[in-house]
């Protein structure tokens, strides 16, 4: 029979053992160097990765002549010279021109690529028509050919059409459903929905076109957003499209307004150019933002099996 003074208080379990906690003190130990080497490590590549970003916001802050072959990351004496000219433009053209010459190419291309390659991606995946694999394969295959194979006969085509120094060469391809990736993205996210749901739609008496619309789209949400920011993404930061097709500057984008900083015959104004190259990024991140939570809560119905 115990002693009424050894027993455990009411409520409350017996203490463990030493062993185990002589054990678990054991394990922590030979964990902590492992753990204190990965943390390190990781800190260590995560400031490999940050530097160029830090370098382009402090290099924004320096005088042209002080950026070249500079080691220091942050100027001693910074100076906001580089954000308050880009209001004066370059070459007597405003920096607004060319932020809204890349809005419209990037919105453009945003609304093409989810019209077009939706509506293919919905024919490819849920209506049944003759050598509709063939074609599949064909689309598929597109994705081996390089981007320069194609760069000179497209711009002959647009030549003798001519629409060149114009936004439809740009534009053009993404309404007709060109991206064959965003057709493939979408085509399987369309093959993993319940084909139950196309079935209660037909006994409905819906058609394709209200099963596209009323059904389909709202379930493919995640991989429209995906598609959106990945366009938005590559039109907004293209260079060598604009670069061939576009001659006049009022008609440039950033990338190429960022090109005009570079002067041959004069002094290249290095800061200006590094300043507008941070102030181009917020667009980006801010579309980025803007669809990520949309994006986040519709990869639930990515799960959504039949």
């Amino acid at each position: 029979m115990s002693s009424p003074g050894l027993s455990a208080p009411p409520g409350q379990g017996a203490p463990p053992p030493a062993t185990e906690i002589k054990s678990s003190t054991g394990a922590f130990r030979r964990k902590l160097p492992g753990s204190v080497a990965w943390h390190v490590g990781s800190l260590l590549i995560l400031g490999v990765i940050l530097y160029p970003v830090v370098w382009v916001v402090g290099a924004s802050f320096k005088k042209s002549e002080d950026i070249v072959g500079s080691l220091d990351l942050f100027p001693g004496d910074p100076i906001t010279t580089n954000y308050t000219r880009l209001g004066e433009g370059i070459a007597d053209i405003a920096v607004s021109t060319f932020f809204v010459n890349s809005l419209i190419l990037a919105v453009g291309s945003v609304v093409g690529i989810l019209v077009s390659c939706s509506l293919t991606a919905y024919a490819f995946a849920k209506i049944r028509f003759a050598g509709r694999n063939l074609l599949f394969t064909l689309m598929i295959g597109t994705l081996l050919l390089p981007y320069h194979v194609l760069l000179i006969p497209q711009y002959v085509l647009f030549r003798n059409m001519e629409m060149i120094n114009t936004y439809t060469p740009l534009l053009l391809g993404k309404y007709l459903a060109t991206e064959a990736f965003f057709v493939f993205l979408m085509v399987q996210f369309m093959r993993n929905l319940p084909k139950e749901l196309d079935e209660a739609a037909r006994l409905d008496g819906c058609g394709h076109a209200r099963i596209y619309w009323s059904i389909v789209l709202p379930l493919c949400r995640p991989a429209l957003i995906t598609s959106a920011i990945f366009t938005f993404i590559n039109a907004w930061n293209d260079f060598m499209g604009p670069l061939i097709y576009l001659n006049e500057p009022d008609k440039y984008t950033v990338s190429l307004g960022l090109k005009m900083f570079v002067d041959q015959d004069a002094v290249a104004n290095y800061g200006g150019m590094i300043a507008m190259s941070l102030v181009a990024l917020l667009p980006v991140l801010a579309f980025f933002l803007a669809f990520q939570r949309y994006l986040i809560d519709g990869m639930a119905t990515s799960g959504l099996k039949g």
